[in-house]
């Protein structure tokens, strides 16, 4: 948690991209407005030797998810009417994804990124 988000690990890029990051693939439907705002996303690492916790801030803006931190990393991603996420961050030559779910207040999923997996939770923040 105390690694420079200007310099991003793979936990870090899993964290935005699970983080809410958050929508599905086949999900055509856009999110409503009840998913929009700013989110904290925690993401943990199960496997690989990537940060064991980051925490990391995400805006969810009409149904598309993006970075609301000071950071080098790249995070898209879209939040499904029904709440599905399913987001992509990169930073360089390193990525990660993250799939889930959101509800209007928290969420949860999935992610990985390389030899790093783990988990997710995301808690609304406004």
């Amino acid at each position: 948690m105390t690694k420079s988000q200007s310099t991003p690990s793979r936990a870090g890029l899993a964290l935005i991209a699970t983080a809410l990051a958050v929508g599905a693939l086949s999900a055509p439907a856009v999110a409503k407005a009840n998913f929009d705002g700013q989110w904290s996303v925690v993401i943990v690492t199960d496997k690989g030797t990537c940060d064991r916790a980051y925490r990391y801030p995400v805006r969810i803006s009409n149904g598309e998810v993006v970075n609301d931190g000071p950071s080098l990393v790249s995070v898209s991603g879209k939040v499904g009417g029904n709440g599905t996420v399913k987001v992509l961050v990169s930073a360089g030559d390193k990525s990660a994804t993250g799939v889930g779910k959101l509800s209007a207040k928290m969420g949860g999923g999935s992610w990985s990124g390389g030899e790093c997996s783990g988990r997710w939770q995301a808690e609304r923040r406004d």
